[in-house]
């Protein structure tokens, strides 16, 4: 991840890699460690820079100082490079090509550090040969440093030269960026989906089902006809004997 070293220069710094060596000694090892560092301003300036020390961010630090000492400026088109080129340090080759608005920087971490610290946006990469770290950041600086521009050339062989490959893909891709387009209007977001039931037999109570309103209980039975109040019963009592008989009680 970029670092912010200077706001008011609009540098920043990249770690490529972290190394740790070892000595052995008579009362055991003895650590020290180097570091790859990256400087850029993103605005066609890169430097690299590599530092010891016994700990990492004093090696860092060291790194970050000799990049700034060690900034180049190298020609851009836009936000590519302005032609093919192979840069060589070692056993690693690495090709460098132009792409079209859009592309992103087709690289591993190492060819990719100094590609975007420099401010390049678009470009194809391809290495051969070892795969070296250190030894690949620099052949990234050797295939920049071959790079010329066009007013470079033209000034050179004293001619005017027509739109080359990589400007007119430029024109072509730029009606693809317009500035001007409205955003999307936002879509709303979607209720969140009701929580699964839960409960069952042998597992007790549903603990995500929600008490019901006091609303939503049984209909009142305000409306409903009363019930009738059932009639009284008839006291029992003894049946009047019939007239004409009459019985003696002595």
């Amino acid at each position: 991840m970029a670092e912010v070293l200077d706001e008011a220069l609009s540098l920043e710094s990249t770690t490529v890699g972290v190394y740790r060596t070892a000595a052995t000694v008579k009362g055991g090892r003895r650590f020290s460690f180097s570091a790859l560092v990256v400087v850029g301003d993103k605005g066609g300036s890169v430097g690299i820079g590599y530092g010891k020390a016994n700990q990492v961010p004093a090696a860092i630090e060291k790194a970050q100082k000799e990049a700034k000492r060690k900034m180049l400026r190298f020609p851009l088109t836009g936000r590519t490079i302005p032609h093919e080129v192979t840069g060589r340090y070692g056993a690693c080759h690495v090709r460098l090509i132009p792409a079209s608005p859009g592309t992103g920087i087709i690289a591993g971490s190492a060819v990719r550090a100094p590609l975007e610290m420099l401010g390049i946006q678009d470009c194809l990469t391809k290495s051969y040969g070892s795969t070296n770290g250190k030894n690949l950041v620099k052949a990234v600086l050797d295939g920049l440093g071959r790079l010329r521009s066009k007013q470079t050339v033209e000034s050179l062989r004293g001619v005017s030269l027509e739109p080359t490959v990589v400007e007119e893909f430029i024109e072509r891709s730029s009606a693809f960026f317009t500035k001007s387009a409205a955003p999307a209007p936002a879509r709303p977001l979607a209720p969140p989906p009701a929580p699964a039931k839960q409960g069952g037999r042998g597992k007790g109570p549903k603990k995500d089902a929600a008490p019901a309103p006091a609303d939503a209980a049984a209909p009142a039975v305000a409306d409903a006809p009363a019930p009738e109040a059932p009639a009284p019963e008839a006291a029992e009592t003894e049946p009047a004997p019939p007239e004409g008989d009459v019985r003696d009680t002595e």
